[in-house]
């Protein structure tokens, strides 16, 4: 037997290059379909094909409910009535039967096949003989009443004889699925939409299962945050607290060597707008760790354990990027005292979120290198088991900025501004004592927004003092109609403070007198607060002579009293109660202060003193201010001609300056006294500016 190995090995070797043609040839054309081009449609422009979600699904079923509805195959039958039936049909014995629908109360009539033609109403609605019917159908008003009109008729009429009655319920499809299910449909709706804008409000996506997740920002390496400590000016001791803890998360063995452990947690307290959380966001931008920053309210929801699980959330995560820190903005806002809550001891969300606060910071399970910091301006609010240590190691209080702290922020303030030779930054800190940093930016704003608005080409140094009087008094406003008896009243009465101030040794110094109106003052006298750490007795009461100095010169000049002096009572009552109560300046009450510094006083519903000692304060502090009342119209009689230069000087110019004083009063003999005590370490009340309402 002989075998051509030569061309078996040949047509093998065909089949085979076949094979690979045809596997060639898909693969060209499955990349020509995946790679055809379009043609360009819009000018060349690129459309979005829109993205199919699950709107479209609702659409796409409304749609085919509607078509079934809309677009039914079958013809409906034309509607008569049980006379035309008895009369025309009946008679003509052209009814083959009767089919009563009875959850519709109509009765569908049904034709012989050979009888439909006969009628013309039928033929122009497209009936043929061949359809299978109801051709017409009719309502009536009771079953028993339908049966005994076709049994009258079947004996009457002789083609009636073997038309049939059959009974039905016609159940309408999805017309009556629509009405089972629409109700249920509408709650279900109404609940996805309240759990997805209470998802939206809080920051979170991922709709109504993401309601219990943290809502906190990540903050690491790939975020791009460009604040860091150099743009916290001021605040030295509290800005080395916070740098500490950076260094502690850059370089942790310098510490661990000698056996230090990381602090745990660290508050930051002060007065609003001081730079705590401008802190945090330098904390963030130097920090080379993940930093989790949210709000105190993010936690708290309108459902109960959701704030709980946020927090458990996001103490997992914490755990997962450890190490790292986490910022709490505002916590009082769920770190409230347990039991002072007003809603007297109510099982309360904001209970059940502190209590799994407290437990993550500082429970049976350790949190190694999770550091927490927290920002807050209402420190005596929080409960004890929160600023304990262990959970706040540390409470870094951030403080109003002194004199060179105001300089370094009025510098970093001031750079994006275009500045006019005469404004002096030195000049500008020490007329803005008790400003916090936010005070300074709008300042500096304003400032920049008042030289806009007069056309300058700089920010000069009349804007910044404008600028200043605009935030701590209010918009001016000298279109407001003033009478010309009530003008003079409100010179004489301001004349009163600055001549009162301007004669005592311990009052503030005076910077202007005005009687321009500004917010709702009518006249206002401007002081320079001399900025102490302690305040004495014979300070307060030379302040508080300078408060009632208007209303003594209302009495001195015009004899009578009038509702202006409503802001000096109420300053110089608050103080006298303040010296009596708290500061124990009072003789008869002696060293004893009713101040409860732990805010705890607020919820109690009793006086921390009996009612014959609250009658006692009432005499001392009565005392207080009609002692000073007398001296300062003692003041006012024994330089009442200098008194009366002022008061007209200012009917004249509305706005007179310390300069002016000098030249009718003479020079304050305290003034060197006054420059040393500037060089004392500084406080930094408020800037005092006495009304005349």
């Amino acid at each position: 037997m002989n075998i051509d190995l030569n061309g078996y090995r040949s047509r093998k070797t065909q089949r085979v290059n076949h094979m690979a043609e045809n596997t060639e040839n898909k693969q060209e054309k499955k990349n020509k379909k995946e790679n055809f081009n379009f043609p360009p449609i819009g000018n060349g422009k690129n459309i979005k094909t829109p993205k199919f979600g699950g709107i479209w699904l609702y659409v796409l079923l409304a749609l085919i409910f509607i078509g079934f509805n809309f677009f039914n195959l079958r013809t409906e039958p034309v509607k008569t009535n049980w006379q035309e039936v008895k009369t025309k049909m009946l008679e003509k014995g052209d009814i083959e039967k009767f089919v009563v629908i009875t959850n519709k109360g109509l009765v569908n009539v049904f034709l012989k096949p050979n009888r439909v033609e006969n009628y013309s109403q039928l033929k122009s609605k497209g009936f043929k003989n061949s359809d299978p019917g109801p051709q017409f159908t009719f309502a009536i008003g009771s079953l028993e009443g339908f049966e005994k009109n076709v049994a009258e008729a079947q004996k009457d009429i002789p083609g009636a004889a073997n038309t049939t009655i059959e009974y039905e319920k016609e159940y309408d499809g999805w017309g009556d699925i629509l009405q089972l299910l629409l109700p249920f449909g509408l709650l279900i709706l109404i609940w996805m939409f309240f759990f997805r804008r209470m998802s939206k409000g809080s920051g979170g996506g991922g709709g109504i299962f993401n309601v219990g997740k943290s809502q906190a920002k990540l903050f690491d390496k790939e975020s791009n945050i460009k604040v860091t400590f150099k743009d916290v000016a001021g605040l030295a001791e509290a800005k080395q607290e916070v740098e500490e803890i950076v260094s502690f998360l850059k370089n942790p063995d310098k510490y661990t060597k000698l056996g230090g452990k990381i602090p745990k947690g660290a508050l930051l307290v002060g007065p609003p707008g001081t730079g705590k959380t401008l802190m945090a966001k330098a904390m963030a931008g130097e920090a080379n760790v993940p930093f989790f920053s949210m709000s105190g309210s993010d936690f708290v929801e309108m459902f109960v354990g959701v704030g709980a699980s946020r927090v458990r959330d996001l103490f997992k995560q914490a755990k997962e990027k450890a190490p790292c820190i986490i910022f709490i903005d505002e916590i009082d806002a769920i770190g409230r005292a347990r039991g002072k809550n007003p809603n007297m001891g109510s099982n309360d969300e904001r209970e059940n979120t502190l209590n799994q606060l407290l437990t993550e910071m500082d429970g049976f399970e350790t949190n190694s290198g999770v550091i927490i910091l927290a920002a807050t301006n209402r420190a005596d609010i929080l409960d004890s088991a929160l600023l304990r240590a262990g959970r706040f190691d540390r409470q870094i209080y951030v403080d109003l900025p002194e004199l060179k702290d105001r300089e370094a922020i009025f510098k970093v303030h001031l750079k994006p501004l275009k500045l006019a030779g005469d404004v002096d930054i030195d000049f500008l800190a020490k007329q803005t004592p008790g400003f916090s940093g936010a005070d300074i930016a709008n300042v500096a704003n304003e400032a920049a927004l008042i030289a806009a608005r007069k056309n300058k080409n700089a920010v000069e140094k009349q804007d910044f003092l404008d600028a200043i009087d605009r935030i701590v008094g209010g918009l001016e406003n000298r279109s407001k109609v003033i009478k010309s008896s009530e003008r003079k009243a409100i010179a004489y009465h301001e004349a009163g403070h600055a001549t009162a101030s301007w004669l005592l040794q311990h009052a503030h110094p005076l910077l202007k007198v005005t009687i321009v109106p500004r917010g709702k003052a009518l006249g206002a006298a401007w002081y320079l607060p001399q900025e102490r750490q302690i305040t004495t007795k014979e300070q307060l009461l030379d302040q508080m002579c300078s408060i009632l100095g208007g209303r003594a010169a209302e009495e001195l000049v015009f004899g009578q009293i009038s509702t202006g002096a409503q802001n000096d009572l109420e300053r110089a009552t608050k103080q006298a109660y303040a010296m009596v109560t708290i500061f124990g300046m009072s003789d008869k009450i002696g060293n004893l202060s009713y101040y409860d510094s732990t805010g705890q006083s607020d919820y109690s519903f009793t006086k921390p003193y009996s009612e014959k000692t609250a009658e006692l304060i009432d005499t001392e502090v009565k005392n207080l201010v009609e002692t000073a009342y007398a001296r300062a119209k003692q003041i006012l009689s024994e330089h009442r001609e200098q008194h009366r230069q002022v008061a007209e000087l200012l009917i004249e110019r509305e706005v007179i300056f310390s300069d002016d004083l000098e030249r009718i009063l003479g020079k304050r003999p305290w003034k060197e006294e006054e420059e040393e005590e500037q060089l004392l370490p500084e406080n930094t009340p408020q800037p005092e500016l006495t009304t005349q309402q």
